[in-house]
């Protein structure tokens, strides 16, 4: 069965566990209106590592798709067992391709609009330099682009996770086996 190599295979895999979490922080907090909201409902101490985790996974994401991506650029992509239709051909690259961009434009966005409302931009206990001036305009302009990005990746999330449970329980062509490991 054609397969990704072996490191493709481990970023996709750390990616979508460490996207799903940061996600689920962030869909989070924008549930509950942000920062005052959440500490509300969460408390001060449960808030603040929400952020904090929120923010360091985020850079973490920066750094991760930037290494994947520079691999798909070096590596081959393995042929399908069974060619895909001229619809699921359109709608995977679509799919994935929205998905690297949005996974690196993401963390970009949640920088610069932490930085611009002169908040902390946290990585674990340290904090990285920001490098714009404090402009609550652009702040909020930046954290909606963010925020509404954040929900289109959970749309396609849940594209990309149907169509492979569709290939895999419905179609089984081995399409999720290039991405597996067993």
């Amino acid at each position: 069965m054609p397969r990704y190599p072996l490191i493709q295979r481990l970023l996709h895999w750390i990616i979508a566990i460490i996207v799903l979490g940061t996600l689920a922080a962030g869909l989070t907090i924008g549930i509950l209106d942000g920062f005052k909201g959440t500490k509300e409902a969460l408390g001060g101490e449960l808030t603040g590592m929400l952020y904090k985790y929120h923010k360091t996974f985020g850079v973490i994401i920066l750094g991760a798709m930037t290494v994947r991506i520079i691999v798909k650029l070096i590596m081959s992509k393995p042929e399908y067992a069974q060619p895909l239709g001229r619809f699921e051909h359109i709608a995977s690259n679509a799919v994935h391709g929205l998905l690297y961009v949005l996974l690196l434009l993401m963390p970009i966005l949640g920088w610069l609009a932490t930085d611009a409302g002169n908040f902390p931009v946290q990585f674990f206990e340290g904090k990285i330099p920001g490098f714009i001036d404090k402009d609550m305009d652009l702040y909020g302009t930046l954290m909606g682009l963010h925020g509404f990005f954040g929900w289109l990746v959970a749309v396609l999330l849940v594209l990309h996770i149907a169509g492979a449970l569709k290939h895999w329980l419905i179609d089984r062509d081995g399409v999720m086996g290039r991405m597996g490991f067993f």
